[in-house]
């Protein structure tokens, strides 16, 4: 986690932006901006709508990521988004994953990933990298993370190749303990027969998997996802998990507030990142000044002015409440 934690130093800035395009927050006139386009370069119409999506979604994001990179440390792209509109959609993912590298930001793939054996060990690549045909400069990296999202609920066996390919590759996984989603409660929740609950047995499993890939600023490479929308377990949780980065979604359109998430930090204002996702990206459509009318381009100005707002007022939101 040192990367990171040196990322959020440097900007004073604990928070991290999810780019997680859909059609409705994309505005229409940047997508119809790409048909001609598209239909020049895609032979199959039926392959055109996704295709023409894609790249709207790209530019939507590149926009976003030109407006924000000073300000912020990282972001987060949902590959759910993206896999959804096929081949042409996971390029786009890459392409936004690759652009934000270049820009100097901290990469978490929202991919939340599980499973065992040679299964793993090969979603475990988005960390990895391609080996086959590797040069000096090392393995092929087409997914350009530098963290992923994973699902524990499989055990030891579905989080050891993330964590050892994240060591290899100087890169962190964060594990999901307690999630933000109102259902959650479901399983997360239920007590054990020994006492405690299945999150708390979870936080104890993903502070363990750290161990021996503690940094330099006392965190380990295995990170935990712990929502916004829990503050008092959050505030458990980390007294809990000394030596474990919190990722901590839910803030702002889910609901949880900066004072929520105040407990989440560790005696020195560190500990944890903070992320909004429609609150940011979506910031557009709260200002008024939309119009259907005008240009793509204007949109997207619209698009990245209201997101760097948006991202200042987060951040110092949560600078009002840090340690």
């Amino acid at each position: 986690m040192d990367r990171l934690i040196e990322a959020i130093a440097a900007t004073q800035n604990p928070s991290v932006v999810g780019l997680d395009p859909t059609e409705a927050l994309v505005p229409a006139q940047v997508v119809a901006s790409f048909a001609d386009e598209i239909a020049d370069e895609v032979e199959d119409a039926a392959d055109r709508p996704a295709a023409q999506l894609a790249v709207a979604y790209f530019e939507y994001n590149r926009a976003i990521i030109d407006a924000i990179a000073d300000i912020v440390p990282a972001v987060k792209p949902q590959i759910a988004m993206y896999e959804a509109l096929g081949p042409a959609g996971v390029d786009a993912y890459t392409m936004t994953c690759e652009y934000a590298q270049s820009h100097g930001l901290y990469v978490i793939g929202d991919i939340k990933r599980g499973d065992i054996g040679s299964t793993a060990a090969a979603y475990a690549g988005h960390l990895s990298g391609v080996a086959f045909g590797a040069g000096e400069s090392g393995p092929y990296d087409p997914w350009h993370e530098d963290a992923v999202t994973v699902n524990p609920y499989l055990g030891t066996d579905g989080i050891t190749p993330f964590v050892e390919a994240a060591t290899a590759a100087d890169k962190d996984i964060f594990a999901l303990v307690r999630t933000s989603n109102p259902s959650s409660s479901e399983i997360q929740e239920l007590e054990l027969a020994g006492g405690g609950r299945i999150y708390e047995h979870v936080a104890d499993l993903v502070e363990r998997w750290g161990q021996g890939t503690v940094g330099q600023h006392r965190y380990s490479r295995v990170g935990a996802v712990v929502g916004a929308t829990h503050p008092e377990e959050g505030r458990a949780l980390r007294a809990r998990m000394p030596h474990t980065f919190f990722l901590v979604p839910g803030y702002g359109a889910q609901g949880g507030t900066a004072r929520d998430v105040a407990g989440m930090f560790d005696d020195a204002g560190s500990g944890a990142i903070v992320n909004s996702s429609r609150g940011i990206i979506g910031a557009w459509r709260k200002t008024g000044a939309y119009s259907e009318t005008m240009s793509a381009e204007s949109a997207l100005d619209l698009v990245a002015d209201a997101a760097r707002n948006a991202a200042i007022a987060m951040r110092d939101d949560l600078r009002a409440v840090m340690p």
